[in-house]
């Protein structure tokens, strides 16, 4: 059971009514002898944060999803601290520390690599929404016209920063005066059941930050969720308003559903809540006319090796990630643009219209991308391994990511006529065994794309035209 620690602890905390917590602005209150958190799983440099800011006479918790995690009996990555101190007051506390945001004012406290975030207790924005934050520059408004929070520095209690958290099992606040957990909305119920709920209307919440629908996912995937019937309820239908978002939050939004060891289950969850479509629109479009499958295998995989790599604590990059997920539809234009140019130059295309359609939806950044199509253009190199290309190609930077991707190929069932094998063995031979290897290899069949299936180059049987030359000499006139 995840609850093995705390179940008898705190059952009889849990089984209190808290539905009308909120209204109410009364939390559960575990003390100290009654919950397993201790500090000794939290980071050095938060307690201190917490120690100097309540040394200081401010409150401090630690919140969200670091007690989550602890009560999980997981090692939480990140601990991140709510405060009555305004974000000023907090900055003037820490010389090591920067402000930053302006839709959501913060603190970072730095302490070498590690960052502690530091967020004033929130409160609801008027319903009038007049301006009243007071950062220079800020939009009027606080909600966009589709309801969508413009900015969020309205500062209030810690009842009113928990009612406006996302879900419940992150509205848990770790006291640092007495030790003691806050449950401001049945968290701990929902930690022990393994549910996933919203705090308040759902329909509502997405409105004011659509990315909550992916949190959503990405919750459910890390911690093996379920999302409660209403809060999943909506989000078919409200994924559009992920068009609003801008391509650079999707970016890092994507980053956290593939790159945070748990990428197959986004993935599936994504499809199934009709989410993907809104970050990959052109892998979702092709996954449904996928009929041989090999589309949802290839995703599938790269998903499977990420999540094994990171279990195995080796360091992940998303050009591969994106590499992958986009490459059936760079195949699609390649056959296309081979109507019209040799294979080289029609995959130099295919590539750039591609990246030209997801940089609208997720701004990759331009050292991504450059790498990105680098594996690309080497799918169609690696197969010209005769002579001294073999060994040139293995010295290219990014040979090993290109050789990687055709085998992820090979094992999504694409056939390359044993093209990985022979990477395989060259890599593993002497200087004299490659030789012969490299001798041997042919040229690839002009026309021939790397899946193995001819296309209609018309390249393929031109022959150079000449000018035929006069018989007779030139007059001199």
């Amino acid at each position: 059971m995840v609850f093995k620690g705390i179940k008898k602890r705190v059952k009889h905390f849990l089984n209190r009514n808290t539905d009308t917590a909120f209204n109410n602005a009364e939390p559960v209150i575990v003390s100290r002898d009654k919950h397993p958190v201790s500090r000794k799983q939290i980071s050095n440099n938060a307690l201190k944060v917490l120690y100097r800011l309540e040394s200081a006479g401010f409150e401090a918790y630690l919140v969200g999803g670091c007690i989550r995690d602890i009560l999980l009996n997981h090692n939480p990555k990140d601990f991140d601290i709510a405060t009555n101190a305004h974000p000023e007051q907090v900055h003037k506390l820490f010389r090591n520390s920067r402000l930053i945001g302006r839709r959501f004012r913060l603190v970072h406290v730095h302490f070498g690599r590690e960052i502690i975030e530091v967020a004033t207790f929130r409160a609801n924005h008027p319903e009038d929404t007049k301006p009243v934050a007071q950062i220079k520059g800020q939009h009027k408004s606080a909600t966009s016209n589709t309801g969508m929070l413009l900015r969020d520095n309205v500062y209030g209690t810690v009842e009113e920063d928990a009612a406006r958290r996302d879900f419940t099992a992150n509205a848990l606040y770790y006291s640092i005066s007495d030790f003691s957990i806050h449950d401001y909305g049945q968290g701990l119920k929902d930690i022990e059941n393994r549910t996933l709920r919203m705090i308040g209307e759902p329909s509502v919440r997405y409105q004011e930050d659509p990315v909550r629908m992916l949190r959503a996912v990405r919750f459910a995937a890390k911690l093996d969720f379920d999302i409660e019937e209403a809060t999943q309820a909506p989000i078919p239908e409200m994924g559009k308003l992920l068009l609003n978002i801008p391509s650079a939050r999707l970016f890092d939004e994507a980053l956290k559903l593939f790159q945070s060891g748990h990428a197959e289950q986004s993935f599936r969850l994504l499809r199934e809540h009709q989410l993907f479509r809104f970050i990959f629109p052109e892998a979702d479009e092709l996954l449904n006319e996928d009929e041989p499958g090999f589309i949802e295998r290839l995703i599938l995989c790269t998903c499977q090796n990420t999540d094994k790599r990171i279990a195995e604590d080796k360091p992940v990059t998303p050009i591969f990630l994106f590499a992958a997920f986009l490459w059936p539809k760079v195949q699609q234009h390649w056959e296309e643009q081979k109507a019209f140019m040799p294979p080289v130059p029609a995959l130099t295309k295919a590539a750039q219209l591609v990246l030209d359609q997801q940089v609208k939806v997720t701004a990759i950044p331009k050292r991504f991308s450059t790498a990105i199509k680098e594996i690309w253009d080497l799918q169609l190199r690696l197969q010209r391994r005769n002579g001294k290309k073999a060994f040139q190609l293995l010295d290219h930077p990014r040979f090993r990511a290109a050789y990687d991707f055709i085998l992820l190929r090979e094992q999504a069932g694409e056939n390359l006529d044993g093209l990985g094998v022979w990477w395989t063995d060259f890599q593993n031979s002497d200087d004299n065994a490659k030789q012969k290897m490299a001798s041997k290899a042919g040229h690839p069949r002009r026309g021939k794309r790397p899946s193995g299936k001819p296309s209609n180059n018309r390249y393929k049987n031109r022959s150079r035209s000449r000018k035929p030359k006069d018989s007779a000499p030139k007059s001199s006139d």
